[in-house]
């Protein structure tokens, strides 16, 4: 493929030339979410490259984490494995492409033209927190595995996909059993959001950048959770249940 370049004051791109306005407004989108969430994080990634693949073969030759990631998430969450970030660069399937994933019930076009912003998210969260990646080591690697819930939940409340992703959630519900508490790695692109909203909604946006860098050792979840909403990590858990019963 012959790509196109493109610079905007924090990230340049790499795309095809038929992609050209979807990407324009891409990268509008992303110049947005980086101030919104370095209002947030008080810092973010700046000179960023943006690689926009025009198929999803070449998505996964460039990231072979890609399709891992696909196979271990749950079926109702396949589709929102829509690419990778590392050191200081995110890789996306095309906005056209995206479209074309997006599934018929409410929120899923939403949640697929987010997907960008969502992976920015997750790499603005790595770059804070030393325990997770970027750069990904075997350290972080078991690290982002065990605490994926909240990587991909601060990445998905601070991006806004967790806003449009009730019907996924439903369908996990539906087709899945009993999630465990915090949700474990299959869980955490659906799942991880509907926890995080939970503190969102109790303590603020601010409480959520705390908890996206919370310094994480061991795998002590409880005290993670108790520590960010301030109250026992039991009580949590039955408000989040209460949360996704009503979904």
């Amino acid at each position: 493929m012959a790509w196109t370049e493109s610079v905007s004051p924090s990230f340049r791109t790499r795309y095809a030339e038929r992609d050209t306005d979807d990407v324009a407004r891409m990268v509008e989108r992303l110049e947005r979410a980086r101030e919104r969430l370095d209002g947030l994080l008080g810092a973010t990634p700046a000179e960023v490259t943006v690689v926009v693949h025009d198929t999803a073969l070449g998505l996964s030759v460039a990231q072979p984490l890609v399709p891992l990631a696909r196979a271990l998430a749950t079926p109702a969450a396949r589709r929102y494995v829509a690419g990778w970030y590392g050191g200081a660069s995110l890789h996306v399937l095309s906005p056209r492409l995206l479209r074309a994933r997006a599934s018929n019930v409410p929120g899923s076009r939403e949640m697929l033209a987010l997907a960008p912003a969502a992976l920015y998210a997750r790499l603005a969260v790595g770059a804070l927190n030393p325990s997770l990646p970027p750069p990904l080591t075997p350290g972080t690697a078991r690290a982002v595995l065990r605490w994926a819930w909240l990587a991909e939940g601060t990445a998905s409340v601070l991006s806004g996909q967790s806003a449009h992703a009730r019907p996924a959630v439903a369908r996990r519900l539906r087709e899945g059993g009993r999630p465990a508490f915090p949700p474990g790695p299959r869980d955490a692109l659906l799942l991880g959001g509907t926890l995080v909203d939970v503190l969102a909604a109790e303590r603020g946006m601010p409480a959520v950048a705390r908890l996206a860098r919370t310094r994480l050792r061991g795998n002590d979840a409880g005290a993670v959770l108790q520590e960010a909403f301030g109250r026992p990590a039991g009580e949590v858990e039955a408000g989040w249940r209460a949360r996704l019963r009503a979904l």
